[in-house]
C-alpha cells in the first residue's frame, strides 16, 4: 500500500488492516498443519477481543514471570546479562507444558542491560547492578534530573536540553556531554570548529567511546534475541502481545517519573503551572513524531502505556483533567488516527479515572487492569474497549489452585458476558506456582467457553 493510498484510509479502516495482517499467514512457517490451524483461532480469538467481540472462547494471558526459569535451576537475573542463555530454558519449558498450557514462552525480550551498565544509568537498579543477584524486577530510583528553573531550557529546545542536560545527569558515563558546545551553534566556521573543539575535550572522548561500546552490547544482545523471533507463531500460537508495539508514555509521567520526580512535578503544578502545562505539550508532540516517523510505520500494531501518576489516590479529579489527561489525550489521538490500538497499563487503581476514556472510538483502546474493579471497569467501557487483567499476582504466588480458579471464575462471570475480555494478571508475578497457572486454564476450559 502506497503512502497515498494510506492516507486516504479512516481510522477504522488503517486499523482493520492492520488486524487483518495480523489474521494472515502469510509469511508464517509453521510446523506443521495443525500449528496453522490452531494459530488460525487463536489469532481470531483476540482479534475478535480488540473488535470488543464474542470469540469462541475467553483468551488468556498466562503470567508465566520467571518459572520458565526458576523450574529448571536457573538464576533469574542472569539473562539480563545475557539473554541468549534463557533460550534453552524455555524451549524445554515449551516441550514439557506448551500443549497442556496452550502457551509458547518466550524469553523477555528487554534485551541485556549490560549497555545500561556501561553507560552508568542512576534512575534504575537491577540484580547485579545496585541489588543482590537472584532477583527478577527493575528498582526505579526517584531524583530531580530536571529543575524547577530549566523549564524555559527545555520549552526553547528539548533536544539540547536532552543531549547536553538531562543525559548528562542520568549517565554517569555520560557526564562530560555538558561540555559540548549547543549544535545551534553550528552554523559558520567559527561555530563549527567551537562545536569540533569541544567534542575533544577532556572526558568528552571517553564518553562518546562508553557510547559506542553501549551500542556494540545493544547489537549482540538483539543478535541473540532474533534466534527465537517468530517461533511463537510458526508452533501456532497466537496472542494480543503483538499488538504491544512500541513504547509510549503519559506525558506527565515522563517529567514526573524520570525528571522532575514527584515532588518536583506536584510542587510546579502550583509554582508554574503555565510552564507545566506548556512543556507536557511539546512533550507530547516529541513523542507522536517519534513514533510516527519511525520506520516501518504501517507494519506497527499497537502502542503500550505503562500509566503511573495517573491513577486513583496520585492526583484529584480536577488535577487529572487539567494536567495529566489532556496530554495524554493529544498522544492516543494521534496514534488512533493511524490505526494504532492504544494499549493502555493502568497501574494500581483507575476506578475514578475511567469515565475520562469513554469517548475514545470503539476498539482503539485496550486494557491492563491492576487494582481496577472489574466490575465497574466492564460497565463504563466493557462495550466500548477490550479490557484485560486483574488476577493478582500475590495470589498467583502464594495463593492454592482452588483460590486462583475461584477467583477467574468470578472474573470471567463478571467481565466475560459480550466478549471483549482477556483473562490475565493485574501485574506480571516474579516467579508463580506451576499449579496456579495450570488453575488459570482451567477456570478458561471449564467456565470460559461461549455457548
Amino acid at each position: 500500500m502506497t503512502d497515498q493510498e494510506w492516507a486516504k484510509l479512516t481510522p477504522e479502516q488503517k486499523r482493520q488492516y492492520k488486524l487483518d495482517k495480523f489474521l494472515s499467514t502469510e509469511g508464517i512457517k509453521f510446523v506443521n498443519a495443525e500449528a496453522e490451524k490452531a494459530y488460525k483461532i487463536r489469532a481470531k480469538r483476540f482479534a475478535d477481543v480488540l473488535n470488543v467481540l464474542e470469540p469462541d472462547q475467553v483468551p488468556v494471558n498466562l503470567p508465566l514471570g520467571s518459572l520458565p526459569l526458576s523450574i529448571y535451576g536457573i538464576d533469574v537475573s542472569d539473562p539480563a546479562y545475557n539473554p541468549a542463555m534463557a533460550t534453552e530454558a524455555y524451549d524445554k519449558f515449551n516441550k514439557e507444558y506448551g500443549a497442556e498450557l496452550e502457551v509458547y514462552a518466550m524469553p523477555m525480550s528487554m534485551g541485556s542491560f549490560r549497555p545500561l551498565e556501561v553507560l552508568e544509568y542512576k534512575t534504575y537498579v537491577w540484580p547485579g547492578y545496585g541489588l543482590p543477584r537472584g532477583g527478577w524486577f527493575l528498582q526505579f530510583v526517584e531524583g530531580e534530573y530536571m529543575l524547577a528553573n530549566e523549564y524555559d531550557a527545555l520549552i526553547r529546545d528539548p533536544s539540547d536540553f536532552w543531549l547536553r542536560t538531562y543525559l548528562s545527569r542520568v549517565f554517569g558515563a555520560l557526564t562530560p556531554l555538558k561540555q559540548i558546545r549547543p549544535l545551534t551553534d553550528v552554523y559558520e566556521i567559527p561555530g563549527a570548529q567551537s562545536f569540533a573543539t569541544s567534542l575533544g575535550m577532556p572526558g568528552v572522548v571517553e564518553a562518546l567511546q562508553k557510547m559506542v561500546e553501549a551500542g556494540q552490547e545493544v547489537r549482540k544482545s538483539f543478535s541473540a534475541m532474533r534466534l527465537n523471533s517468530g517461533a511463537a507463531a510458526a508452533h501456532g500460537f497466537a496472542n494480543d502481545m503483538g499488538f504491544m508495539g512500541t513504547m509510549a508514555r503519559a506525558p506527565f509521567d515522563v517529567l514526573g517519573d524520570t525528571m522532575c520526580g514527584t515532588r518536583g512535578i506536584m510542587m510546579d503544578m502550583y509554582r508554574q503551572p503555565d510552564k507545566l502545562l506548556k512543556a507536557l505539550d511539546i512533550i507530547a508532540d516529541l513523542m507522536i513524531d517519534s513514533v510516527l516517523s519511525s520506520a516501518g510505520i504501517k507494519d506497527l500494531s499497537g502502542v503500550t502505556y505503562p500509566l503511573h501518576k495517573g491513577a486513583d489516590g496520585w492526583l484529584s479529579q480536577k488535577q487529572f483533567e487539567t494536567f495529566y489527561f489532556p496530554s495524554l489525550k493529544k498522544v492516543m489521538d494521534a496514534f488512533i488516527k493511524e490505526g494504532l490500538i492504544q494499549n493502555l497499563f493502568a497501574e494500581g487503581a483507575y476506578n475514578t479515572r475511567l469515565e475520562s476514556f469513554k469517548e475514545f472510538p470503539k476498539g482503539s483502546v485496550s486494557w491492563l487492569f491492576d487494582l481496577t474493579d472489574m466490575a465497574l471497569a466492564k460497565k463504563v467501557l466493557g462495550n466500548r474497549h477490550c479490557i484485560k487483567g486483574n488476577v493478582p499476582a500475590s495470589l498467583l504466588i502464594a495463593g492454592e489452585p482452588a483460590e486462583v480458579k475461584e477467583y477467574c471464575r468470578k472474573l470471567i462471570e463478571v467481565c466475560g458476558n459480550g466478549g471483549g475480555f482477556v483473562l490475565a494478571s493485574g501485574s506480571n508475578p516474579d516467579n508463580p506456582k506451576l499449579e496456579n497457572v495450570r488453575s488459570m486454564m482451567a477456570a478458561i476450559r471449564e467456565y470460559g467457553v461461549y455457548h
